[in-house]
């Protein structure tokens, strides 16, 4: 992998970058888009991509290397220039950007306000003209269940629309309107317009479940009491009875009449979990949660943009118009364009995004969070614990590649490094389709190696000694930790038995390096294969194309884990080497010693924070003074490369 931004012979002059607003694509060598991308200042945003490769998350410089030329179009502010990407997003899908992986519709509540008389049913179609949407709710039952409780307080059409039809032109009440389950004209009971009046009223409450309507209605009820109307009294009992327990069944999360949208959002280095709750009228009405793909290196202020731009896109299925307020975790950097492009999808007034730091909102927030949480947790683990799934993965995986037998050991290997600084590889274990964590293994490369080296030599260091292992593994039983690096010079127990299939993470170029190294050891009974970027393609050695496996199939779920396993594993020990790099450039400062070192990284939490901090930020943390604050930052600032590289 090249190490200089000057590798990258089509990169653009700076001078003939436009300093204004604009959108820019990157394009690979067939012409597909890789990357949409904006930004307020093309010239200063374009730039970053050009910066030495160790400065760039390794998606981001797989990426650019990737890439064959940029391009790029002005426009004339930064509402426009949110349009054009997202535009450009959806109709080229590029590999690169954020994707919404969770494909699921949720049920929702409708009412078909165009029609004379307005019926209202579940559906999960987000296209119905006029249609008045409330939700998302999690199971079709919750709907319905609403639904049955809310016509009793508010007596409207629930026949299909050829029972309607039938019953206006014969003057016969349709069949749901003889039972008592259709309020509708149909039934005979109210008139088109008395029936819409009372549409009005349903959608009023729906929108905004008030509980002073509940208090007019009781009042309403001692009324007609009085009057000795008890047959009138009866049916507004029934009414509120009805919308009480509409009521109870949400929760109360905020002060009564306040409408907003609530977004958690729970993210690592590959994927994102959205949970969204619906509050309106101070209660949730709704919520639903998606997945994200975050291919880049991206914040979470991004991932607020892409996830609102989807949520509220009415286009691709957005039921209902944002509230005047929607509570985030993070402001992205265009805030205001983004505002904008939500108030247009508002019949009336604006929208303001906002953060919540404390009080109720901050709460629902963490509530959000927390469920983010779990449900980016559920999808890793997802289908691992079915037995039935897992036999079925393996099946694929050995049918899909023509292997002799189902890959019962799997290991993976994934090369991590910073432009050739703190070069390390990993080496996950999956048994049976799970993955085997005391087996496992980290590797440092001690010089420089591009990716197909350090695979080689991994690779050598692995398998050299595979037969002695097995004879020993006969005696020997057992694991290592998996934080323990080879070679080592302490014993250690070997490995169990030979993998039925080896991973490598990349395409045909890493591969064939794989399958070079297992000839040169003259070892022919393991198969290996290697796994393209986008995980949609394996390649196997010597072969001119990839084997793609189907979409959400068993096996691709399972490649899918074993190689973000590997990937996160790879991280996590670069991440240690970087924390032991800036220990060893922290301890050359003067009165700065192990304990301190080690106290600043806990105050700060990361490195790059630690480098952003200045000198009176740093002299509030515990033992730290302002003239040993002042060396630290002068130490750092002489570093560029510790501050600087991401993983």
């Amino acid at each position: 992998m090249a190490a200089r931004p000057d590798a990258i012979p089509w990169r653009p002059k700076a001078g003939e970058i436009p300093t204004g607003p604009g959108v820019y694509r990157f394009r690979d060598p067939k012409g597909r888009v890789l990357y949409v991308g904006k930004a307020i200042n093309l010239r200063q945003r374009l730039s970053n991509y050009f910066q030495p490769m160790r400065n760039l998350h390794e998606r981001t410089r797989a990426m650019v290397l990737t890439a064959s030329n940029v391009e790029w179009t002005v426009v004339a502010n930064d509402r426009e220039s949110l349009e054009l990407e997202y535009t450009w997003i959806k109709q080229y899908d590029p590999p690169f950007n954020v994707k919404f992986r969770d494909d699921k519709t949720y049920p929702y509540m409708v009412l078909t306000l165009a029609d004379e008389a307005p019926r209202v049913m579940v559906t999960r179609n987000h296209r119905i003209p006029g249609g008045r949407y409330f939700g998302p709710y999690p199971k079709i039952w919750a709907v319905r269940d609403t639904i049955e409780q809310m016509v009793q307080a508010f007596p409207i059409r629930t026949c299909s629309d050829s029972s309607y039809k039938r019953a206006m032109s014969s003057g016969r009440p349709c069949f749901p309107g003889q039972i008592g389950r259709c309020g509708g004209p149909c039934s005979g009971r109210v008139t088109v317009d008395e029936h819409r009046a009372i549409v009005d009223e349903f959608v009023a409450f729906m929108a905004h479940p008030d509980p002073s309507f509940i208090t007019g209605m009781q009042r309403e009820m001692r009324e007609a009491s009085a009057e000795l109307e008890y047959e009138r009294a009866a049916k507004l009992r029934d009414r509120i009875s009805a919308l009480n327990n509409v009521l109870e069944r949400s929760a109360i999360v905020l002060a009564d009449g306040i409408d907003t949208d609530v977004f958690g959002i729970e993210h690592d280095e590959l994927a994102a979990a959205v949970q969204q709750f619906v509050v309106r009228g101070g209660r949730v009405t709704g919520n639903r949660s998606w997945v994200v793909d975050t291919e880049l290196d991206v914040t979470t202020g991004d991932l607020v943009e892409a996830v609102l731009q989807s949520a509220y896109d009415t286009s691709s299925g957005a039921s209902e118009e944002p509230p005047r307020e929607i509570v985030v975790p993070a402001l992205p950097d265009d805030v205001e364009a983004l505002q904008g492009w939500l108030s247009d999808r508002r019949s009336k007034g604006a929208v303001t995004l906002r953060v919540a730091q404390r009080g109720d909102k901050a709460a629902i927030l963490q509530t959000a969070t927390m469920n983010a949480k779990q449900a980016l947790a559920l999808y890793k683990m997802r289908r691992s614990g079915d037995y039935v799934a897992r036999t079925q993965a393996l099946t694929d995986i050995q049918d899909a590649l023509g292997l002799a037998d189902a890959p019962l050991r799997i290991e993976c290997y994934d090369v991590s490094h910073l432009g050739g600084t703190n070069i390390v590889a990993s080496m996950v274990v999956f048994e049976d389709g799970l993955p085997q964590k005391s087996s496992y293994r980290k590797f440092a490369i001690k010089e420089y190696a591009d990716d197909l080296e350090s695979i080689s030599q991994v690779l050598r260091r692995r398998l050299a000694r595979l037969s002695e292992d097995e004879v020993e593994s006969e005696s020997s039983a057992g694991g290592v930790d998996e934080n323990d690096d080879l070679p080592s010079t302490r014993p250690r127990k070997r490995f169990a038995y030979r993998p039925g299939l080896i991973l490598v993470d990349g395409g045909e170029p890493q591969v064939n390096a794989a399958a070079a190294v297992l000839r040169e050891l003259g070892i022919t009974d393991i198969p290996v294969a290697g796994i393209a970027k986008r995980l949609e393609e394996v390649w196997l050695p010597g072969d001119s194309f990839p084997v793609i496996l189907p979409r959400n199939s068993e096996a691709l779920f399972l490649i899918q884990r074993i190689r973000d396993e590997a990937h996160r594993f790879a991280i996590t020990f670069q991440r240690q080497k970087r924390t032991a790099d800036i220990s060893t450039v922290l301890g050359e400062v003067d009165g700065l010693g192990p304990a301190r070192v080690k106290v600043l990284l806990a105050h700060f939490g990361s490195v790059s924070r630690l480098k952003k901090a200045s000198a009176t930020e740093i002299a509030e943390v515990r033992g730290v003074g302002p003239s040993l604050a002042t060396a630290i930052v002068a130490k750092l600032s002489g570093d560029t490369q510790v501050g600087q590289t991401r993983e």
